[in-house]
């Protein structure tokens, strides 16, 4: 039946989003991936705590909940918008918030063009709830009322009138613009007014499903032809006291004040406000007219719940009618969904009725071998946003589908156990995670809307992967690399100075490190790398750069690079780490920056092990756990050497892709133990799908070996004293990885091994047991080598591009294929001769060396065999820390040893330079305004402290 339903296939051109704590859409990512919480107490802008909370839910004109998300101020343009600055206070802040939004995705999908758009036939079709003032306009009609109790506590009439009056003056009085000022469909209306749209405009009210009700009238309207493109989404800005008044008195607000969706402390809502809309076209004229596209939607289904148990109680066989018509439409099942953006209010019924409803149309059985689907909800960092809720979770939705990411749900920190969820499809994605995806299908995913009345929206997506063009990716990267070169010390001074007095923030901060790549030139006398949060940390750097350089010829501190003289780097080195490196989510920040690492582990995912339906990736980056027992469960699969080897190799080319795309070349490539497998195939001896496989069986052949007790031990001393301790005491262990002067490693079955820490810690040696299977690199293991020869030579062994050292020997490796074989199948069993490596690479002219893959092990190495000689040792990784910052940590040093590279390579998906100049314009008449409107007279600028009390 499914191969028989003809998708909608609508694409989404463009994109805009006003939410909590952001201004643009790329703050809204940025937030989204960061699990920022914007849920915070009433702001005086909007009401007074003091006015109306009262922890008692029964208290009366009282609601029990202070605390809510809300829009920050922005500024309106009243010449752009022709809105005369007095016609402001008596307009509804949802039409002039969607006024702004609706113009930034008109300029989106228009890339660039809107004012030469043919836009008769384009459409506006929003949802929308109550317009804030309308309450506050109908408030000042109380009058009589008003006069009446004053009259009736005996007060003369001339009183009666002044305290009126006075009572007036904190409502906006009427005026000719009031009318359709608060009038819910002037929110379309206005935007089709001032953008000059000929389509159809109107707005849907159907509760919290307003936005996907929009969405799906705006897709009929393209299909049955009447509209080329439709502006769609959801619009609210009702969160003043009489939202909250009506969502306390349900009740469903949290009486903790935080919304926890999904979680065992769930316990009810946070109303949040914001405006969200996308544009829409269908994706045969969007493939034709060139337009950039974010996804595409496979189909919407739409139910109610009929005759339920009450007009506002969630009832899941009506909301699971809804799923399975909207992949009916698509023409897939849902078993081939990674994704879904949850209604996911928090409260405790809602909750656990969606997620039945979700059960219902997933589970094609009682239980399922492993969860496929991530779950979560946006309402967990910003709210429920109401009529614009189904806007957020869609955008958030079509966001993570574009840039190829799961995102986090935030406030979980264990899931409701009435959800029974580990017996289900589905898992709470409490962390950002790489989406990796082999080719059989492309990434899916589907945004839930559900509101009063029994009404059910569900929208299927899927990531676009035609022939059409792609939208830019968004750039969300925590920190940003700034470079700046001189010729004279008070040039580069100077250029300092002039960067730190801008603080640029937000968008202009990104920009300001874009144009400083761009200026950046190598090749003069001074360098400085300076790696960023913001604004002001980077002004801060700045200054402390500017007070250094006076001093010192060259520093290094944290996050701030500084060379002086002639780029003099030498040969460059690639070297590869080997097990042990491994951690669970390693990569991961670069697998969800950069295509380039990411499609490493895509291609992977394509590559089957025999005797598991586990595919390296989910050992890699697993489902988010909620005990430590269950995460420890994790890091201990990726211990295991048939898990740990694959993985390594391919978090080790991830990474090998990053700095390709920008133009670093290695001369020289080495590893440790199993990391020169990952250099054998960067120098194009072995392709990438050869790595994994073989890795995966040495790995194999390593755990099988392991069945012998066996133990490896660092020490950290001197090699001759110990090599004679070991001579003395007749010891069977050997020195199995000599790795610097102040550092190897010993190999031995366990009892001997155990004799030669307790012969070290009598003489006060250093030493740390490894956390290995057995004794590697020793005779323990030389049974792995005849097989493990026999299956190297299924694979074709190219000629090396790159020179490429050997472990074993020390030296570079010959050229003939058997020869590299049979070198690598021994090296298992012997001794790994990394210094030694080290020395001969160094003699070949290598002066900077670069660890490519997970941990910095090998960097610190380096370091300690050439702790007296100038060399430059960067490594790409720490465990605890960002792995983009890391990246930039990386690139600074070597832009400061003046390196050439292209900086442009790591800006191909990021905005245009050009559009982030547009967006930094200043409005020519600027208004502050946000969710409550502008120039409102109660509550008065300043809240609690601007009124007087008795």
């Amino acid at each position: 039946m499914l191969d028989e339903q003809k998708p909608c296939n609508i694409a989404v051109v463009g994109v805009s989003a006003l939410f909590p704590g952001s201004t643009d859409l790329g703050g809204f990512w940025k937030d989204i991936l960061a699990g920022t919480d914007l849920i915070q107490e009433v702001p005086p802008t909007h009401w007074l705590v003091e006015d109306y909370y009262d922890p008692d839910p029964s208290a009366i004109d009282k609601t029990y909940s202070k605390r809510g998300a809300f829009l920050g101020n922005v500024d309106f343009d009243t010449l752009e918008y022709a809105l005369p600055p007095l016609n402001l206070p008596a307009t509804d802040p949802s039409q002039l918030l969607a006024l702004i939004v609706a113009n930034q995705v008109l300029h989106d999908a228009a890339h660039g063009q809107f004012q030469q758009m043919d836009r008769e036939r384009i459409s506006v079709i929003l949802g929308t709830w109550t317009a804030s003032l309308l309450s506050d306009m109908a408030s000042r009609l109380q009058r009589p009322i008003w006069a009446k109790a004053l009259r009736e506590s005996g007060l003369p009439e001339s009183e009666i009138d002044a305290i009126c009056e006075r009572i007036l003056a904190n409502y906006v009085p009427w005026q000719e613009s009031t009318f359709p000022g608060l009038l819910g469909n002037v929110v379309a209306g206005r935007i089709a007014n001032r953008l000059n749209l000929g389509g159809t405009n109107c707005v849907v009210d159907a509760a919290c499903a307003s936005s996907l009700s929009a969405l799906s009238m705006s897709i009929m309207e393209l299909a049955t032809g009447k509209s080329d493109m439709v502006i769609t989404g959801g619009v609210d800005t009702m969160n003043n006291i009489f939202a909250y008044m009506c969502f306390s008195k349900t009740p469903a607000l949290s009486p903790t004040g935080d919304c926890r969706p999904f979680s065992d402390a769930a316990d009810g809502t946070i109303l949040g406000e914001g405006v969200g809309m996308v544009a829409l076209k269908r994706l045969a004229d969007a493939e034709r007219d060139g337009d950039k596209i974010y996804a595409v939607i496979k189909g919407v289904g739409t139910s109610s719940d009929g005759n339920a148990k009450s007009i506002y109680a969630p009832a899941a066989e009506g909301q699971a009618k809804a799923l399975r018509r909207a992949y009916e439409e698509a023409g897939y099942s849902p078993q081939t969904v990674e994704l879904i953006e949850a209604h996911g209010t928090g409260t405790k019924a809602g909750d656990v009725s969606e997620f039945e409803g979700l059960k219902l149309a997933f589970m094609q059985q009682e239980a399922v071998s492993a969860p496929w689907c991530a779950l979560g909800s946006v309402k967990s960092q910003i709210g429920h946003t109401k009529a614009a809720a189904g806007a957020a979770g869609l955008i958030k939705a079509v966001m993570a589908l574009h840039h190829k990411v799961l995102p986090p749900t935030i406030k979980v920190e264990r899931p409701n156990p009435k959800l029974e969820i580990e017996t289900s499809p589905f898992y709470l994605n409490t962390t950002a995670r790489p989406w990796i995806r082999d080719g059989l299908h492309p990434r899916r995913a589907s945004v839930s809307s559900f509101g009063f009345g029994g009404t059910n929206f569900h929208v299927a997506l899927e990531e676009y992967s035609g022939p059409g063009q792609k939208a830019e990716k968004l750039r969300s990267f925590s920190t940003e690399l700034f470079l700046f070169s001189a010729e004279h010390l008070e040039e580069l001074k100077s250029e300092c100075r002039k960067a730190a007095e801008l603080s640029p923030s937000g968008k202009t901060w990104v920009a300001a490190a874009r144009q400083s790549q761009k200026n950046f030139d190598p090749a003069k006398q001074l360098r400085l790398a300076v790696i960023s949060t913001g604004g002001s940390d980077l002004s801060t750097k700045l200054h402390k750069a500017v007070t250094l350089t006076d001093r010192n010829s060259s520093f290094s501190i944290e996050g701030v690079h500084f060379v002086t003289g002639a780029p003099s780097y030498g040969r460059i080195a690639f070297l590869f780490p080997g097990q042990g490196s491994q951690y669970v989510n390693m990569g991961a920040d670069l697998a969800m920056g950069f295509d380039q690492a990411r499609l490493v582990w895509d291609r992977s995912a394509n590559i089957s092990f025999s005797g598991t339906d586990t595919k390296l990736h989910q050992v890699v980056y697993p489902n988010p756990k909620f005990t430590d027992e269950e995460r420890k469960a994790q890091s201990n699969v990726l211990l295991q050497t048939e898990w740990a080897q694959p993985a390594l190799g391919t978090a080790s080319l991830a990474a090998l892709g990053v700095l390709q795309a920008i133009g670093l070349k290695a001369d020289a490539v080495g590893g440790h133990s199993f990391g020169e497998l990952t250099a054998l195939c960067a120098a194009g001896v072995i392709d990438e799908t050869a790595l994994i496989e073989i890795a995966r069986t040495r790995g194999e052949l390593m755990a099988k070996a392991a069945t012998i007790p066996g133990a490896m031990s660092a020490v950290f001393g001197d090699k001759a004293f110990v090599a004679e301790l070991i001579r003395i005491n007749h010891l069977n262990v050997v020195i199995a990885n000599h790795n610097s002067p102040e550092q190897f490693v010993v190999s031995g079955r366990t009892d001997e091994v155990e004799r030669l820490e307790l012969c070290l810690a009598e003489k006060n040696i250093q030493y740390r047991r490894l956390n290995v299977a057995t004794a590697f690199h020793s005779s323990v293991v030389e049974s792995s080598f005849a097989p493990f020869l026999e299956s190297l030579r299924r694979y074709p062994f190219k000629k090396n591009v790159t020179k490429v050292y050997s472990n074993m020997t020390g030296e570079p490796f010959s050229s003939d294929s058997e020869a590299i074989r049979e070198t690598i199948a021994r090296q298992i069993a012997k001794p790994v001769l990394f210094e030694q490596q080290l020395q001969s690479m160094y003699e070949d002219g290598v002066r900077t060396f670069i660890e490519v893959g997970p941990g910095g092990v090998l960097t610190g190495l380096v370091e300690q065999t050439f702790k007296d000689r100038q060399i430059t040792a960067v490594c790409m990784d720490r465990k605890s820390q960002n792995g983009v910052t890391m990246l930039w940590n990386a690139l600074g040093k070597l832009a400061a040893a003046g390196l050439t590279l292209d900086y442009d390579a790591l800006w191909e998906e990021a905005v245009p330079e050009e559009t982030e100049l547009e967006m930094k314009k200043k409005p020519r008449m600027a208004v502050k305004i946000n969710g409550a409107g502008c120039k409102k007279p109660y509550p008065s600028l300043g809240g609690t402290t601007s009124v007087t009390k008795a």
